[in-house]
């Protein structure tokens, strides 16, 4: 009986470690994938306004990483990028 108890403790403790160990990354990727996407659409806004005024910023997987990484700086990198090569 003992030595069920414990068997089932030990057991319990690992779920818990092993959940934690992979639980941290899976949030860190889901951010990372969300805001993404939010850089995606903030691409999408400043290519509306710019149609306008004849600009344009390629919305592609890395232009909406690097606004998804980086936020509202990296949106406006992207522009004075977009702006210094044409």
């Amino acid at each position: 009986m003992d030595t069920n108890i414990i068997t089932y403790l030990a057991c319990i403790c690992f779920i818990f470690i092993f959940g934690r160990i992979f639980i941290v990354p899976i949030k860190k990727i889901l951010k990372i994938v969300f805001n993404s996407i939010l850089g995606g659409i903030t691409i999408y806004i400043i290519n509306l306004v710019g149609a306008n005024f004849g600009f344009h910023i390629g919305l592609n997987f890395l232009t909406s990483v690097i606004i998804g990484v980086l936020g509202l700086p990296g949106a406006v990198c992207l522009i004075i990028v977009k702006l210094l090569i044409s």
